[in-house]
């Protein structure tokens, strides 16, 4: 992709470096020059090194592992460019921390996803491009454009060279059933559902199952495995009713307990580059790239080009 357009910068905050070198390389431009740092009392300081006036400014944070000082420096950075006049800020948030606080499920509970919806607004951005948000629904938290990417069609290209058959979709609770079911239609194959019952925040259990999985092979399918302990009930789920082998889909692997997949059952996973973890969750990992699916959003937006294309 050739991006010779000097009227937009793209800048990285400092927890996926990584993948915004990727995506400056996908683009043909240089990251965007900022100062970082962090004084002894712990606040952050930015100071933006480059001329932003009158452009168009792409910002790129994953607010995943260290969420709260992620959301502050983006914050912050957001700050410094609005008040350096740039023309706008996107924020490009491969993976949205907070995104499952997003309703009152018990009482005297806080959305906090809306919270950071406010808070990003409030920061300067004007616009959101987001990978795989924990539900749909949460744009509509933004008063400002949101471009919602799927790392649906990255996952399907990377299947299609397995030759895998006798599939089955499984989403591993049932509110992920929207998302395996498009998945499941785009492999062209059957989905069934375990409806689990969380314990605590680390523990969950298999209430109920819904679908045939015996002698399938098992294509689990979320949008995030942080402990390991919703997929895990959803393999021994799936391998105890007769499935022949279970593999993992997972947008964002967050893996904050070493070892977390261990003996779950679950043969290999498939994860994005959304995030960046040198943690092993105790069976093989497969990371699939972003990079470009990013860099070609970006290029929509600067175009004003249709970005719908890129979801099929």
């Amino acid at each position: 992709m050739t991006s010779n357009d000097s009227s937009y910068l793209l800048f990285a905050g400092s927890s996926h470096e990584g993948l915004a070198l990727k995506i400056a390389s996908e683009l043909r431009v240089n990251l965007g020059k900022v100062h970082k740092e962090t004084f002894p009392d712990g606040e952050i300081g930015i100071q933006i090194q480059e001329n932003v006036r009158g452009k168009d400014v792409f910002l790129l944070q994953s607010l995943a592992l260290r969420p709260n000082h992620y959301l502050m420096e983006l914050l912050i950075m957001a700050d410094a460019l609005k008040r350096s006049s740039a023309r706008s800020i996107t924020a490009v948030l491969p993976y949205f921390a907070y995104s499952r606080q997003d309703r009152k499920d018990k009482p005297h509970m806080p959305i906090t996803a809306k919270l950071v919806a406010n808070l990003l607004e409030k920061a300067g951005i004007t616009r959101i491009i987001a990978m795989d948000l924990h539900t749909e629904q949460m744009q509509g938290f933004f008063d400002i454009p949101v471009e919602h990417l799927y790392a649906r069609p990255l996952f399907v290209k990377a299947f299609a060279d397995l030759g895998m058959k006798d599939l089955v979709v499984v989403s591993p609770d049932v509110g992920g059933n929207k998302r395996a079911r498009e998945f499941a239609e785009v492999l062209g194959v059957d989905l069934a559902i375990v409806d689990k019952r969380r314990l605590d925040s680390s523990h969950v259990a298999a209430n109920a199952f819904i679908g045939d999985v015996k002698g399938k092979n098992v294509v689990l399918v979320d949008d995030m495995c942080s402990t390991g302990a919703t997929l895990k009930s959803a393999a021994v789920a799936c391998l105890t009713r007769g499935a022949q082998s279970v593999i993992a889909v997972v947008s964002h692997g967050l893996f904050v307990r070493e070892d977390g997949l261990k003996e779950s059952g679950i043969d290999r996973i498939y994860v994005t580059d959304t995030i960046p973890n040198g943690i092993q969750p105790g069976i093989e990992v497969k990371v699939v790239e972003t990079a470009q699916l990013f860099a070609q959003a970006i290029d929509c937006v600067v175009n004003a080009k249709s970005i719908t294309s890129l979801f099929y």
